[in-house]
């Protein structure tokens, strides 16, 4: 690492610790030339993720979307939107641990109703109705249904 202070091209990390909640680590360095203390920060490099769409299209991944998309089937739910918000990385991150950087929208909203079942199950109920497209109320009582058998 280059020094700021005289441009030496080597220093010692003398504290290391995470910081923006855990996406990036500050280093305190110390130049092996005039002595002199400076802090880094490093972060992982993301690979953009491309969304394919039902109709074909792509377009990149955009968590304001899934966060909408939840704060709709929240509504009037006693979950937190810090609880929101990280439930969204959570599905973030799946997503960037997966080799594949391009995802259907479907495997996302599988994703989504996985986790929001285990938080909130009428948000979930909301979400599916929404995502699944329950066409009567015969689906959407068959999926009430599979909700209590699996309780």
């Amino acid at each position: 690492m280059k020094c700021p202070y005289c441009g030496y091209l080597e220093s010692k990390v003398v504290d290391s610790r995470p910081a923006d909640e855990g996406t990036s680590i500050r280093r305190r360095r110390e130049c092996l030339a005039c002595h002199k203390r400076f802090t880094t920060y490093e972060t992982m490099e993301s690979l953009p993720l491309m969304v394919i769409k039902k109709d074909g299209s792509r377009q990149s991944f955009d968590r304001g979307k899934v966060l909408s998309g939840l704060i709709r089937a929240c509504e009037k739910r006693p979950v937190s939107y810090q609880t929101l918000e990280g439930l969204v990385s959570e599905i973030e991150q799946a997503l960037q641990n997966q080799m594949d950087r391009e995802i259907s929208s479907a495997r996302i909203g599988e994703l989504v109703m996985e986790r929001l079942k285990k938080l909130d199950e009428v948000a979930y109920v909301r979400f599916a109705s929404v995502y699944r497209e329950f066409k009567d109320i015969d689906t959407f009582m068959a999926e009430l249904n599979d909700l209590l058998k699996n309780k």
